[in-house]
């Protein structure tokens, strides 16, 4: 069963139908790409996940200094995970001879022409050239890095996924542990494995209203798919995730004072509230 959704208006007394078409789509032949100087091994299970939603990860590589205690934490999963390590010494301090490394590898994979896409693991601007040169060949570039990611290289991406909301859920706490009362000990916590939680941001009802409006047909309807692909056209980093909500359209079923949700078995669309 396809699910609708549809925004509405104050005015509205019969909701309007709004339905969801998934077309499956080939898999994708991805190079994921790892700037171990930018990027935590905390993530890397969350990354490969949210890689494997738009195809297949072929090619999986990790660049870096590993006789650094900074990429210590790499070692323990890129066996598990089953990631090539590149190892780049540090020449001189203050250059990154990583950057060069990667770079250099991703157009030479580039040039192969065996791929459809790639995956680039960083929060560092430098490579914003490197996604835009991708992009100019028609191949996918999705993107993962930090909040503290510039928007250069976030936009320069056709998809941009926030690291922090890719980490593991903390463990909760087991009913005989919960039982036990509060001892004198604290667990020490430091600057490397503090995760600090974000506020959520306002939902943007004008950005999203606009998209619809832009991505809707003659009749003032726009499929759910199509919406979503809009979304991220216009904002890389767009992330029902970053709201609370794993999908889109949980956060659009969220905010019923603009939408009317309703499911259907063939069809569905969007339509905005001021048509």
């Amino acid at each position: 069963m396809l699910e609708s959704i549809l925004p509405t208006s104050p005015n509205m007394v019969t909701p309007k139908l709004v339905a969801k078409i998934e077309a499956e789509e080939p898999t994708l032949r991805l190079a994921v790409l790892i700037d171990a100087d930018n990027a935590q091994a905390a993530v890397i299970e969350g990354i490969l996940g949210e890689v494997a939603r738009f195809g297949e990860a072929t090619v999986k590589r990790i660049y870096g200094d590993f006789t650094s205690p900074h990429s210590a934490s790499w070692k323990k999963v890129l066996q598990t995970y089953a990631i090539k390590p590149v190892q780049q010494f540090a020449y001189t301090t203050g250059k990154n001879a990583t950057d060069s490394t990667l770079i250099i590898d991703a157009m030479d994979l580039l040039y192969t022409r065996r791929f459809d896409g790639f995956c680039l693991v960083t929060s560092d601007s430098d490579f914003t050239g490197l996604a835009t040169r991708i992009r100019e060949e028609g191949l996918f570039v999705l993107g993962f890095g930090e909040q503290k990611t510039p928007d250069a290289f976030r936009n320069a991406c056709n998809k941009f996924v926030l690291t922090e909301l890719l980490r593991p859920a903390p463990a909760e706490a087991t009913p005989a542990a919960a039982a036990k009362p509060e001892t004198a000990v604290v667990p020490i916590v430091t600057q490397a494995n503090t995760v600090t939680k974000a506020p959520v941001p306002s939902f943007p009802q004008d950005f999203m209203l606009s998209a619809i409006d832009q991505s809707s047909d003659e009749n003032g309807w726009a499929h759910l798919g199509t919406f979503g692909s809009y979304l991220t056209k216009l904002q890389p980093d767009f992330d029902p995730r970053v709201y609370g909500f794993k999908k889109l359209s949980d956060l659009v079923r969220s905010r019923q004072d603009i939408f009317v949700t309703e499911e259907r078995t063939r069809r569905a669309k969007l339509r905005s509230s001021s048509t």
